[in-house]
């Protein structure tokens, strides 16, 4: 063998050795690393605030762990997570604390696609910052932008993404605000949070729904678990999920929010909710908004929350709810909302929960079937008010006019004070 041949072969066997261990991230080959975070001392980010948190999720390749220390971090912006990865604080010690929130008019329209906005008191703005677009008609759902500052120039802020909207300034109070979701993964697979706080400030910040935000905000999302976080005092959601599937949120804490405790939404399918404490909202406990399918929402606490602790609506169908402790809501434990026939939330069992304890002195039910709502399964299940001369839960199962059929079979039913 000549010496060039001789040189091509053990070349070609360094380059096979090299390929067997350096391998690429689209193939999850590279070796699992972990990223850490730190508020000081050794760490492979040391920084305090939302820009060092994303500086190491930028880090972050197939098979990472995000190691968040402990420390409350002002969050400027949402905290952006890609797939395939951990993130992991110390429970209870590692907080993402949205900072103080901030308004400001434009000074001309917003338009649709827009990436430049002029506005009147840009000194309130920085690059890096999370913000809201909105005005006085498209002001909630899918209609406001939530974008990022990447530029400030003068009375001009530069945006991205652009607008999604075309807001109007002289006849509805086109505006931008930093509001936004704060720990968040979109369009993304395989993720899982682990011992974070996540606080929304929601006494210094204005309200955000939960279809653009949230304190944990999981959007176009597949196989994404939640686990042993809490969520609390956001003005809005506490955690929201859109067009997602296999969404898992297991042992988690969500409380003080203005909106909704748990907010699975629009398309989303196999929800599991579990062994989570969903209270003091002040509207809903876990509210299921549109084509929520396929769930199992079991061993949950849900109580004390303004209106609702369980709402179930348009095309919230085949969902299973076991085994949940359903108390002291200010209207009813669980509210089906009035849809279409073709609509509403068909197919729902609701087994061994205890439901009890709800209403006002206005209105109180334990179930609360709204017309046109079809095959439901109550089974198993205790539907009392424990409270005798304070109680409050007048009807144990409520069908409103046009409520469809409703099997209910060996249910403890006691104390409610209008009947069963």
């Amino acid at each position: 063998m000549n010496r060039c041949l001789i040189a091509f072969v053990a070349i070609a066997l360094l380059a096979s050795n090299i390929a067997c261990t350096t391998r690429s991230v689209a193939g999850s080959t590279l070796p699992e690393r972990t990223i850490t975070v730190a508020q000081s001392g050794n760490a492979d980010v040391v920084g305090s605030d939302s820009a060092a948190l994303q500086k190491a999720a930028d880090m972050l390749r197939s098979g990472d762990t995000l190691v968040i220390g402990p420390g409350t971090y002002q969050m400027d912006a949402s905290l952006m997570i890609p797939s395939n990865v951990t993130v992991r604080g110390t429970a209870g010690k590692t907080i993402l604390m949205k900072s103080r929130g901030v308004e400001s008019a434009f000074t001309e329209d917003a338009d649709y696609g827009e990436s430049y906005l002029s506005v009147a008191q840009p000194e309130k703005f920085h690059s890096g910052m999370g913000v809201e677009i909105l005005d006085d008609t498209l002001n909630a759902g899918w209609d406001v932008t939530i974008s990022k500052i990447v530029a400030v120039n003068g009375h001009m802020l530069q945006i991205n993404p652009p607008t999604v909207r075309d807001y109007d300034l002289g006849r509805k109070h086109a505006r931008i605000r930093n509001t936004y979701p704060i720990l968040c993964t979109e369009n993304s697979a395989n993720v899982t949070f682990e011992d974070l706080t996540v606080d929304g400030n929601k006494g210094e910040n204005t309200y955000l729904d939960g279809c653009r935000g949230g304190a944990i905000y999981m959007y176009n999302v597949r196989n994404v678990t939640v686990k042993n976080c809490v969520a609390r005092n956001y003005n809005g959601d506490g955690i929201s999920l859109q067009i997602s599937d296999n969404v898992h949120v297991v042992n988690c804490e969500s409380f003080g929010q203005t909106g909704y405790g748990v907010h699975p939404g629009t398309g989303s399918a196999n929800t599991e909710v579990e062994h989570c404490r969903l209270h003091n909202n002040g509207d809903i406990g876990l509210f299921l908004c549109w084509r929520v399918r396929h769930g199992r929402f079991h061993d949950n606490v849900i109580e004390d929350n303004g209106h609702y602790g369980i709402s179930i609506g348009h095309k919230d169908t085949d969902n299973e709810f076991a085994n949940n402790t359903i108390a002291r809501n200010g209207v009813t434990g669980v509210y089906f909302r009035e849809e279409t026939p073709l609509n509403s939330g068909h197919r729902n069992t609701f087994r061994n929960n205890k439901v009890v304890d709800n209403g006002s002195p206005k209105a109180g039910y334990g179930f609360y079937i709204a017309a046109n709502v079809n095959d439901t399964v109550i089974t198993g299940n205790q539907i009392s008010d424990t409270r005798g001369a304070n109680a409050t839960q007048r009807y144990a199962v409520y069908k409103a006019k046009g409520a469809g059929s409703v099997r209910a079979e060996n249910n403890t039913i006691e104390g409610n004070t209008a009947g069963n």
